[in-house]
């Protein structure tokens, strides 16, 4: 599949300003060989059942603000802002396709910091 039809893919799930995920349309665009593995936590989700039921169990799930794309025919990284309420995460998708599909993401999360003040005279604070 092309770049155009992968990034394509990735900008249903994301388009618009804030978003919230659908388990009903990613799971179209998941092959059943689908996995997903996040790092921090050492977590897998194995087949695409298993992380449909999973995104269904989860009870709040956040709204994502996209930062941006890139990426080029079957490999991705997705960043963006994950608001769950009472808590923000920013979150690094890598995401490999296979067929028009996304078969492997690997998710990082991380929680914003407060930036120490020794390096306050080279940097400038960005808008999250």
């Amino acid at each position: 599949m092309s770049t155009q039809t992968n990034r394509a893919v990735l900008e249903s799930l994301f388009g618009g300003d804030t978003v919230t995920l659908s388990a009903d349309h990613e799971y179209v665009i998941r092959p059943d060989d689908y996995f997903m593995e996040m790092p921090q936590s050492g977590e897998r989700i194995v087949g695409r059942d298993n992380m449909r039921a999973f995104q269904v169990a989860y009870s709040a799930p956040p709204t994502i603000r996209l930062r941006r794309i890139v990426g080029d025919g079957y490999l991705f990284v997705v960043e963006g802002r994950a608001d769950y309420g009472n808590e923000v995460s920013h979150v690094t998708d890598i995401v490999e396709f296979h067929d028009g599909r996304i078969r492997v993401e690997t998710r990082y999360y991380s929680a914003p910091f407060e930036p120490p003040a020794w390096r306050a005279q080279w940097v400038e604070v960005a808008a999250s």
